[in-house]
């Protein structure tokens, strides 16, 4: 009882543990430990903000994103303890802690696995985490689909891309939940915009064109928590090169 008293309070997550209702006490203790071991010299700072600012729902939310996390590194990197940097925890939990979808609890979780390494000081997914606070949870679900439908290869100047997706209306409203055509036009409209997308809706036509760019198979790939190249999560040949 001593030693997870002592886990909950590394992160200061005892004092709302009682009113996670829905979350057991071994759940949080097992976020705080994994979150105090991948970044320990930010513990305290992490016990003050979800002590302090983040709610009983929010906090809900972080340690669901946690034990993700967990778990994804423990199937890729068999029990290897890694490091991530305080500033990528501190973000992943501030901002994923908000979100309260499952899937888009899968590419925070993602995004803080794929952080990890043996030094702790890559702050390259800083990009991805700036990038996922913005997206809506229907964004989320088009992006996904998006690179997991696109074919996916090498450029001729060594780069990854892919091939366009299109989609109709009808599949869209069933992929997203969403049933106003005009809503999923300014989706579509913002993740252009953020260039993730290729196009979006075809003026003349009911259909979209959803291929995701560079950026958006990058980000995807990173919220898989993927360590590693693009290339080898899509299993793209290094000698491979679209004509």
């Amino acid at each position: 009882m001593a030693t997870e008293s002592k886990s909950l309070d590394v992160l200061g997550i005892k004092p709302i543990a009682d009113s996670i209702n829905t979350v057991t006490e071994g759940t949080v203790n097992g976020a705080a430990a994994f979150l105090s071991r991948i970044c320990l010299p930010a513990a305290e700072e992490f016990g003050l903000l979800l002590r302090d600012k983040v709610s009983a729902w929010r906090a809900k939310n972080a340690v669901e994103i946690a034990i993700k996390a967990r778990e994804i590194l423990k199937d890729q990197l068999n029990h290897v303890v890694l490091h991530a940097h305080p500033r990528i925890i501190y973000e992943s939990i501030e901002k994923g802690s908000w979100a309260e979808d499952s899937a888009v609890q899968n590419m925070w979780a993602g995004l803080l696995a794929s952080s990890c390494t043996k030094d702790g000081k890559d702050e390259s997914n800083l990009i991805f985490i700036n990038l996922l606070s913005i997206l809506t949870s229907t964004q989320a679900k088009i992006i996904n689909y998006a690179c997991e439908n696109s074919k996916v290869s090498k450029s001729p100047g060594g780069w990854i891309q892919a091939g366009d997706v299109e989609v109709d209306l009808e599949l869209l409203k069933t992929l997203t939940g969403i049933s106003d055509e005009h809503q999923l036009d300014h989706e579509l409209d913002h993740l252009r915009s953020l260039e993730l997308i290729r196009a979006g809706f075809d003026p003349n036509s009911p259909r979209a064109n959803i291929g995701p760019l560079a950026l958006c198979l990058q980000f995807y790939v990173r919220a898989q928590g993927f360590v590693g190249s693009p290339f080898d999560f899509y299993k793209v040949e290094e000698d491979e090169a679209s004509p």
